[in-house]
């Protein structure tokens, strides 16, 4: 589907919670990066599941869990192809991308990282991919090492390379910014690392909504996935792995499913993907992230990244007018997913978001879980709006509308 025959009227359509009013105006979202909004497929999913099918998966031989078992496993399906995953077998449900972060940074980094090894993360980094490897270091005896970014918001990569060496075990990058936008050069990050010997691992959690995903051209060993910033519920989560990595690794957690034998002198492991998926998992939850990968498809992601840069574009030329004493941008990368963080000049960044909330506009505020990134800016915060493919560009003039008026007060 191309920009052009994009049917914004439609998509919006399939959202009930856009449609309705909060502080007596249209409900403007544009709070994309922290959470999508969930189309009515998905909704509708996740109640017929507990209306109609509700049991426990894979090991009941009545007929709902067998339905329920297919249902959850043709998800896994969904996702490998929406990944380009060779077998469905790599894809690991977790409850999101933190947990998939502390899965690696627990599994593999405790079982191949030794004292000396070095892990690589960018100044860019959620907290969630900062804290899991900060701590499996201290546990280990690794070094942890942070990729300097230029003013503008982009990966310096000639400090990249100059950090890389044979001692780099592991990096760990984000795809795409949450705070900035910034699309890293992955597939040039992964090869370089490769070349040392290192494995890859991506925190896609803003990619998987925007970015078309290929797992297999990337040669990328561990990818994550957020359900809830994909349009589908919270609480779920994806860990892409490579199977020779995946085998080698030893268990998350104990428990239900992820076994083979058990005795009490001694226990075998089941085979991937269950070996990682201890106990019952969030059945309900990932049937219905089926629909939100379906929804994305349907409209097609090259459609996706065309009409929200076309969002973007308009809300930074609108900004521009202003004036650059007035309204201040943060990420001016060149490669840019739809996010863009700013600061009014003399207003704290809470403030300027309880302005707008009482316009009906819904934007982030705060340090977006990055606060090595805003200490990088010498500031606090920001004030983050970041656009879906449901947004029109006549919410885009509410919200700079809505601006003019505070920086002209």
């Amino acid at each position: 589907m191309s920009v052009t025959t994009l049917d914004i009227n439609f998509i919006r359509s399939q959202f009930p919670i856009l449609h309705q009013e909060v502080n007596g105006h249209p409900l403007v979202y544009f709070d994309n990066a922290a959470t999508t909004q969930k189309p009515i497929k998905v909704i509708e999913a996740l109640g017929d599941y507990y209306k109609l099918h509700n049991a426990n998966i894979h090991r009941g031989a009545h007929a709902l869990a067998d339905r329920s078992t297919g249902f959850f496993e043709d998800t896994r399906k969904s996702v490998q192809q929406f990944i380009n995953a060779k077998e469905a077998a790599e894809c690991i449900f977790t409850k999101g991308v933190t947990e998939s972060i502390n899965l690696v940074a627990q599994t593999y980094g405790k079982a191949f990282l030794k004292p000396g090894d070095e892990v690589l993360i960018s100044y860019m980094e959620h907290h969630s991919n900062i804290v899991p490897w900060q701590m499996i270091c201290e546990e280990t005896g690794a070094h942890l090492k942070v990729i300097p970014i230029h003013e503008n918001g982009e990966l310096d990569l000639e400090a990249f390379y100059k950090l890389l060496s044979v001692q780099t075990k592991i990096v760990a990058c984000v795809w795409a910014s949450n705070a900035l936008g910034t699309i890293n050069p992955v597939k040039e990050i992964i090869d370089s690392a490769h070349k040392v010997g290192a494995i890859v691992l991506l925190d896609g959690a803003q990619a998987g909504s925007h970015l078309p995903i290929n797992v297999q051209q990337l040669d990328v060993d561990f990818l994550t996935l957020s359900g809830h910033k994909l349009y589908g519920p919270t609480g779920v989560g994806v860990l892409y792995g490579k199977r020779e990595l995946l085998d080698k690794m030893p268990p998350y957690q104990g428990g239900g499913e992820m076994i083979k034998e058990v005795s009490f002198e001694s226990t075998t492991y089941n085979e991937i993907p269950f070996k990682f998926e201890a106990g019952t998992p969030n059945i309900g939850d990932v049937i219905a992230f089926k629909y939100a990968l379906e929804f994305v498809n349907g409209i097609g992601k090259d459609a996706i990244i065309q009409w929200e840069s076309k969002l973007l574009n308009h809300f930074n030329a609108g900004i521009r007018e202003f004036g650059s004493n007035r309204i201040k941008l943060f990420g001016a990368a060149k490669e840019k997913v739809a996010v863009q963080s700013f600061l009014l000049e003399g207003k704290h960044p809470f403030d300027t978001g309880l302005l707008l909330d009482a316009r009906g506009i819904a934007v982030r505020t705060g340090h977006h879980c990055t606060q090595p990134l805003m200490k990088f800016f010498g500031i606090e915060g920001t004030v983050r709006a970041s656009f879906a493919v449901y947004n029109t560009m006549e919410e885009v003039d509410v919200l700079l509308d809505s601006l003019k008026k505070m920086v002209n007060r």
